[in-house]
């Protein structure tokens, strides 16, 4: 059984990485928040596989919070953003899409090499994923970093969110709740207050191009 769960917790792992590397490519918002939504839900089922091995029940209390969370209220939240924004055009990256994944590769290679000596150390059903997971950081942290709209950016900073909790996951089977509880308040939080900023820039500038902020350096 344990057996089975890593394989579970493995083919999960590769459709979280699958998913990172979507998003690196895909140039529609709407798309983005698609995506967002699967991981969301990927993430689901490794708490579920998790809970199952380990007999913790706060492992299924977190799965039903990451589907309530990620699943269903934050891709809602921002879809309604993109629709009164009117931002379902495609997004602008600041590189190619053959160089963006081109480096992408290179820091899953980074990740597989820099996780290695850590899943040594773990003993969780899910160690053998801790690379894995690691390169969805990475892969979220360089989105976040080469889209010149904002609300890509927000998108890209969520899944960096949602490889953090598989990464927890898969080092140490699940944090305690009430860290949990907590993060979970302040990405809802923050993506209120990103919405609000959102829409000053729309207002201002009248587009979400985070490039026109220069403008404001320059005044």
């Amino acid at each position: 059984m344990h057996h089975l769960a890593s394989q579970l917790i493995g083919f999960l792992a590769a459709v979280m990485l699958l998913l990172s590397f979507a998003m690196l490519s895909q140039r529609r918002v709407l798309s983005l928040i698609h995506l967002y939504t699967l991981q969301g839900l990927t993430l689901v089922l490794a708490n579920l596989v998790l809970g199952f091995v380990t007999g913790d029940t706060e492992l299924y209390v977190s799965a039903g919070l990451t589907l309530l969370l990620k699943v269903f209220v934050i891709p809602w939240i921002l879809y309604k953003l993109v629709r009164r924004l009117k931002v379902e055009a495609d997004v602008e990256p600041l590189l190619n899409i053959a160089s963006t994944l081109l480096l992408g590769i290179v820091l899953v290679i980074v990740a597989f090499n820099v996780s290695l000596p850590i899943s040594l150390l773990s003993s969780s059903a899910a160690r053998g994923t801790l690379g894995i997971a690691l390169a969805c950081v990475l892969l979220s942290f360089m989105m976040l970093i080469t889209r010149a709209r904002a609300i890509a950016q927000v998108i890209g900073f969520l899944s960096m969110e949602n490889a953090l909790f598989f990464a927890a996951a898969a080092a140490t089977s699940g944090m305690p709740m009430i860290i949990e509880l907590g993060i979970g308040l302040d990405v809802l939080v923050g993506i209120l207050i990103l919405g609000v900023f959102m829409f000053q820039i729309r207002e201002q500038f009248d587009s979400l191009d985070i490039r026109h902020l220069e403008k404001l350096k320059d005044e």
